[in-house]
């Protein structure tokens, strides 16, 4: 840690008491934040790297917010080193981050880029030099543009090409990343990027976000079962995001609409997964997609699942959506976040109690979870993010409910390390603890990362 670097972080260190009894989860609890490769990597043209359903996306005029793209992003691929020293800082012992599917495989199949696979062998050994436990994520939304020309998510050989990916990379890293999740938020991906068409790449349609959830469903099941085949010893999972769903209003059509939402939204991702079925309000529009055996392929012994929950949908009656559902109005009184989600840490709550319930009670860890609010930078340097701090303390005491209430919570990952690339909303979202200043890219701690570091430290 460079002694400017400690300088910021000691700025808030001050006033961020914290009493441990209210953050104790017991022994082994896994204190982690989350990334993802678009988001933070940068260096789209560099070492070999293949271009993404997102690199073409992002320069289609018109497509994201104020014209940016993710070329440059956070420039983690070079900055990679400091970015370690600040998770240790922290004191997070785990970092989840996602490999960019073409970077390492430039076609998507085919020859192997060895410079890329060389980026997450030097990434995951400074990890482990400092003390933080890699957790790799497969698959975040980054599709190679080549094996979109061939139907992407809409071609079922995909679950093929997906878990020969999973294979190249875990030869080369699973001798010491042990924990393995296949893909992250299908349900989003398939809603946004092939129903409406706000996110990469861009489809829209009632069949194409049906075929790109059974298929990225598919496709989970088979590389998990390649992996369990080729090493014993990995932890392997999936993230899901699952939100309660209630109806935007008491009208019939509404809440007609939320029955729909839930089954596209939830159930679809985690019913084939752990039950091994579609939910029945989909079921009709799922059975063309089903081949005999999909859902025994699907229906996989897990690990553990990650849970990312932000917070509850209020779904709405409305004609031409898919399913003839959408995201309503959340209830007037509810604080939101910069993005308009509403906040709501009893969601967190009623989500894994739902776990324990109704499926099972699977170990699950807390994946994404986090806000994004307009910071401000003090004229001083410091970033005062209060709202944020007060967000993350309601959502951890939410949590640790849970688990007092028998709920099999073993983990904890934050939302997000550093601001980034927020999709479509460009870089004018900032979920991150640290600030990126993106004329610059210095790092700069806010008063949240000093906080939950804090956190970190009285639960030990």
């Amino acid at each position: 840690m460079h002694a400017s670097m400690a300088g910021q972080f000691e700025r808030f260190s001050s006033d961020s008491a914290v009493d441990k009894s209210a953050v104790d989860f017991g022994a082994g609890f896994v204190w982690g934040a989350s990334t993802a490769s678009y988001q933070i990597e940068g260096a789209v043209g560099e070492d070999g790297r293949g271009p993404s359903v997102w690199d073409v996306f992002a320069h289609t005029p018109g497509r994201i917010n104020n014209g940016d793209t993710g070329d440059v992003a956070c420039d983690h691929y070079h900055r990679y080193r400091e970015d370690v020293e600040w998770l240790a800082k922290g004191g997070f012992g785990a970092y989840r981050f996602s490999t960019a599917w073409s970077r390492i495989l430039p076609a998507g199949t085919g020859p192997i880029n060895p410079l890329g696979l060389d980026f997450y062998d030097r990434l995951v050994d400074a990890l482990i030099a400092r003390g933080i436990t890699p957790w790799l994520c497969l698959y975040h939304w980054d599709l190679p543009q080549a094996l979109q020309a061939r139907g992407g998510w809409l071609n079922r050989d995909i679950a093929g090409w997906f878990a020969d990916y999973a294979h190249i990379v875990a030869e080369r890293l699973a001798d010491r990343v042990k924990h393995w999740v296949m893909l992250n938020e299908p349900n989003v991906h398939a809603l946004l990027g092939h129903g409406v068409g706000t996110h990469a790449p861009g489809l829209s349609g009632q069949t194409t976000v049906a075929a790109a959830l059974h298929h990225q469903n598919l496709a989970q099941g088979t590389a998990i079962a390649a992996l369990r085949g080729q090493n014993r010893d990995l932890e392997l999972g999936t993230v899901l995001n699952l939100q309660p769903v209630r109806p935007a209003s008491e009208r019939a059509e509404d809440r007609a609409a939320a029955v729909r939402f839930d089954a596209l939204w939830n159930r679809a991702i985690i019913d084939p997964l752990i039950r091994g079925t579609y939910p029945g309000p989909l079921a009709n529009e799922f059975a063309p997609l089903v081949h005999d055996g999909d859902l025994s392929i699907i229906h996989q012994p897990l690990d553990m699942l990650g849970l990312n929950y932000y917070s509850r949908i209020y779904a709405a009656y409305e004609p031409g959506r898919p399913f003839d559902a959408w995201f309503g109005r959340a209830p007037a009184n509810l604080a939101r976040t910069a993005m308009g989600w509403p906040i709501e840490p009893d969601g967190l709550y009623e989500q894994l109690v739902e776990l324990r319930d109704r499926y099972g009670n699977p170990t699950v860890y807390v994946t994404e979870n986090g806000s994004a609010f307009d910071d401000i930078v003090g004229a001083d340097g410091t970033i005062e993010d209060s709202q944020r701090v007060a967000y993350l303390r309601d959502h951890l005491a939410a949590a640790r409910r849970a688990a007092r209430d028998g709920t099999a919570l073993r983990g904890y990952f934050v939302w997000s390390l550093m601001d980034n690339f927020e999709w479509a909303e460009g870089f004018a979202k900032r979920f991150g603890l640290l600030h990126i200043d993106y004329r610059t890219l210095q790092r700069t701690p806010k008063a949240s990362f000093a906080w939950l570091a804090d956190v970190i430290k009285r639960a030990r």
